[in-house]
């Protein structure tokens, strides 16, 4: 693995998820390898930000996972989960699918249907405001209110 690429994945994977209390509530990380990733383990539960690069030295795959980063909190309020993928040699589930050249930005909905394909990076206010319009996402807001 790419030393840029490990040093995300370490700061925002778990350390071990073995070792927490199974009482405890564990939050996903939202910024997770998407070489072994496929869409369908996310239908109905999230929505997942797939960034693709074809190198993880690449300017722009930089500047997304930073941006990202940022807007954590956001994120995780629209049940957005992050898949990132920057070795196009392995051909990866999700490179076979989504078909990325270059790098790429792409917005997947709970329902599994591609929403929005970008091919620079994007603000976290961006996307949740794309988010925000989705139906499934209006009517997780009216939800909540309800309750």
């Amino acid at each position: 693995m790419k030393p840029f690429l490990a040093l995300v994945l370490a700061t925002f994977l778990p350390a071990s998820l073995a070792a927490q209390d199974a009482a405890e509530t564990v939050t996903p990380a939202l910024i997770q390898p998407g070489s072994d990733s496929d869409l369908s383990e996310f239908l109905w539960k999230n929505r997942p930000v797939v960034v693709f690069a074809d190198s993880p030295d690449d300017p722009r795959f930089h500047e997304q996972i930073e941006r990202l980063s940022q807007g954590a909190e956001a994120l995780f309020d629209r049940d957005v989960v992050v898949l990132v993928d920057t070795d196009p040699a392995a051909a990866s589930v999700l490179r076979q699918k989504l078909r990325p050249r270059g790098f790429m930005l792409v917005l997947v909905g709970k329902d599994g249907g591609v929403k929005l394909r970008k091919p620079s990076p994007w603000t976290v206010r961006e996307l949740s405001r794309t988010i925000d319009k989705f139906p499934s996402r209006m009517r997780e807001v009216e939800e909540r209110r309800g309750s």
